[in-house]
């Protein structure tokens, strides 16, 4: 049996949000009504992560939430189409345990000419301790070529809530993800918010498999250990005998997929289980459940091949 590490154990998983502002940028909301609104709807953990500004606070510390220290850093690109940009949730350690950034270090914003000179921007926050996430590949207008040979992303978005709700972009980017998968990358994805006035903010969120520290959030998160969701829940995600099963809260249909033609997808009303045969000779699979509000959540693949 191969199951995918966000299912292994009996640990409740941990409810979080990655990417959100607050008025420390461009957000509506204080960080303490922010943070206050994320405790509310049962998050465990969040990541304050205005723009170009690091934060490690908890600035409602009468909240019992672990705050993920982080912020998005970003550059635009100029092209023959316009521009472009390049946005990255950086996400890290604690201060004095590997993270090289400080409380309100500020950065600059600028332009690059191509990934590979943001790529030097990733190195660094790499060299500071810090996690990447790349964010809303469709709003940024960056097709899979333009940032698909960024190097030490541990996740990209497949859900953005500002965006879906502002533009209807990033409500699934299965396809950019699926390239990469495809490519050979070994990389996950992610359901934020990117929450600006509060009405965006508790809608697309991860849940993780790990203790409720920093440490073991991020060490969850970079092996992969969580599942992304705007409303269903996923109970379980497995590979046994050459089978694949899916269980998860009432949906409408679990979809089975691989970067291949044809897709699995198994359809019922109140469905709270699926089985699929799994095709040979395929680098991964992973899983995707919609519930009959359109919601929808995703597993990480279950990696078949390197």
């Amino acid at each position: 049996m191969i199951r995918q590490a966000a299912f292994t154990g009996n640990a409740r998983l941990l409810k979080g949000g990655l990417h959100c502002h607050t008025t420390r940028s461009d957000g509506r909301g204080t960080p303490e009504e922010v943070i206050r609104l994320h405790a509310e709807h049962g998050y465990d953990f969040l990541a304050i992560t205005d723009h170009r500004i690091y934060n490690y606070c908890n600035f409602a510390p009468e909240v019992d939430i672990t705050i993920l220290p982080g912020m998005e850093m970003d550059r635009n690109l100029r092209s023959e189409y316009g521009y472009r940009c390049f946005h990255t949730v950086c996400i890290g350690p604690e201060k004095g345990k590997g993270n090289a950034y400080e409380q309100d270090q500020t950065f600059e914003s600028g332009f690059v000419k191509d990934q590979y000179e943001y790529q030097k921007v990733l190195d660094a926050i790499h060299a500071a301790g810090n996690l990447t996430v790349y964010c809303h590949p469709e709003w940024s207008g960056t097709p899979t070529h333009t940032f698909a040979e960024m190097k030490g992303n541990f996740a990209m978005e497949i859900w953005n809530t500002g965006c879906a709700m502002e533009n209807e972009m990033d409500v699934d980017n299965g396809l950019y993800w699926d390239e990469l998968l495809m490519r050979g990358e070994k990389i996950y994805a992610v359901a934020t918010d990117d929450g600006h006035p509060m009405h965006q903010h508790c809608k697309g969120w991860v849940c993780v498999n790990a203790q409720n520290n920093v440490a073991a959030i991020l060490e969850s998160l970079k092996n992969g250990a969580f599942y992304s969701s705007t409303g269903p829940e996923i109970r379980d995600f497995f590979i046994e005998d050459g089978v694949a099963r899916v269980d998860c809260s009432p949906c409408a249909h679990i979809d089975f997929l691989y970067g291949g033609f044809p897709s699995r997808v198994v359809r019922g009303e109140g469905l709270e289980t699926a089985e699929c045969k799994v095709p040979e000779g395929i680098r991964y699979l992973r899983a995707r459940v919609v519930d009959e509000q359109g919601r929808r959540a995703w597993t990480n693949p279950i990696f078949l091949a390197e």
